[in-house]
């Protein structure tokens, strides 16, 4: 079987690269601390976004903004980065999320073609493959860690490529073992092992390309490697420390697409003033004392994601910020939690190489497509495409620089 995705040896891996990093917090933003008042490039900071105030040139601020036939509270979770219609409805299917679809095109180019992660409780990955099956996220720094900068010695080495092997030959074995039943199945059937057979062969590209760069020395880093934080009340720390990792990823060039899943659902956070877990928190019912509560744990959130941004604006590549190779999606999948509305997300974007500075304000009850923006960052990694799932063109108002 050929490759499905090229080979390293075939992709230039000279040039700057671009890179994607895209995050959901799953239980909302407090919409009244998150989106400014006035629109345009004059807007004044709101309690969220003075956490990011040195990075207000380096920013967008969306409003009225949405997944287009997305309704029902937390499935919502489940499409943010697809924005696949439906996600309630009996039957529903994923489709592709934009990290999957950028990994297509450039996912070759690094050891790591995607990296899906995790912080918090549970398996709530925001990645989806082309047949719409979620990407387990890694939760666990520390074995993010090993796998990407420990080496191993000879043996290990070729154990891992022993491995990889073992893989190839059960794909082959399974494709032609399906390629038998599939001459007896019905017309539907077989439109379903063709989806299988694509999936098959995608596995077996990437599998190839493992072995490829099992035989590359990984990159050094002078940090060591870190220790997991094991108690989920330390929410923010354990965010904090897989900001970490994120960072340290995208300057040895391990990945150029990352994807984050932030879950604090089953955590008394420990923040100063918190006492409540946080998804008991979102629905406050508007008593002020549960909303002080939970602007406190949002709060702190913002404030590890500034620390992020600065870490990423203080590393240098080829004479730029890293934030300025970065694209940096920040956002939910709900626009109050109180209400399980998704409409009007509150949505940032930062680096990336974009003309920022500004509050991108569109209609907060008919809401502009969020996918437009999944499509001007897909150009802006040189990938040529004017659609995805539900857009209708690029993001309006927002230019490349």
């Amino acid at each position: 079987m050929v490759p499905a995705v090229a080979t390293v040896a075939s992709r230039d891996v000279s040039a700057s690269p671009r890179r994607m990093l895209s995050i959901q917090t799953n239980q909302g933003i407090l919409p009244q601390f998150f989106f400014p008042k006035t629109a345009g490039r004059d807007y004044e900071l709101t309690p969220y976004l003075e956490r990011l105030s040195d990075f207000r040139d380096s920013m967008t601020v969306f409003s009225g903004v949405s997944h287009p036939d997305v309704a029902g509270g937390h499935p919502g979770e489940k499409v943010f980065l697809t924005a696949a219609p439906g996600p309630v409805a009996g039957g529903f299917k994923n489709s592709v999320s934009i990290d999957q679809l950028a990994a297509e095109h450039i996912g070759s180019l690094t050891r790591f073609p995607t990296l899906s992660l995790q912080v918090g409780r549970g398996t709530t990955g925001i990645s989806y493959t082309r047949s719409g099956v979620m990407i387990p996220p890694e939760r666990s720094p520390s074995d993010l860690y090993q796998r990407m900068f420990a080496q191993g010695d000879v043996n290990e080495v070729q154990a891992r490529l022993d491995d990889l092997r073992r893989g190839r030959s059960m794909l082959d074995f399974v494709q032609e073992s399906a390629r038998g039943l599939n001459r007896k199945l019905s017309a539907g059937d077989r439109d379903r092992m063709d989806q299988y057979f694509t999936s098959v062969r995608d596995l077996e590209g990437r599998l190839h390309q493992n072995e490829q760069w099992e035989r590359r020395p990984k990159p050094s880093v002078d940090e060591p490697q870190p220790k997991d934080v094991a108690d989920y009340n330390e929410f923010i720390t354990a965010t904090e420390l897989m900001f970490d990792i994120i960072r340290l990823a995208l300057k040895t060039d391990s990945t150029r697409l990352i994807t984050l899943s932030i879950v604090p659902t089953g955590s008394v956070v420990n923040v100063e003033g918190v006492t409540r877990e946080t998804h008991t928190l979102t629905h406050h019912g508007n008593r002020p004392e549960v909303i002080e509560e939970l602007r406190r744990i949002e709060d702190a959130q913002f404030g590890a994601f500034a620390k992020l941004l600065s870490s990423l604006q203080d590393s240098t590549e080829q004479g730029a910020s890293l934030l300025d190779q970065t694209m940096v999606l920040y956002g939910t999948c709900m626009g109050s939690a109180n209400a399980h509305s998704n409409k009007n997300l509150p949505v940032l974007l930062a680096g990336g190489g974009f003309r920022h500075g500004q509050h991108l304000a569109f209609d907060t009850t008919n809401n502009y497509p969020l996918p437009n923006l999944f499509v001007s960052m897909l150009q802006r990694l040189g990938i040529e495409s004017d659609q995805f799932a539900s857009s209708t063109g690029t993001m309006r108002g927002l230019e490349m620089t």
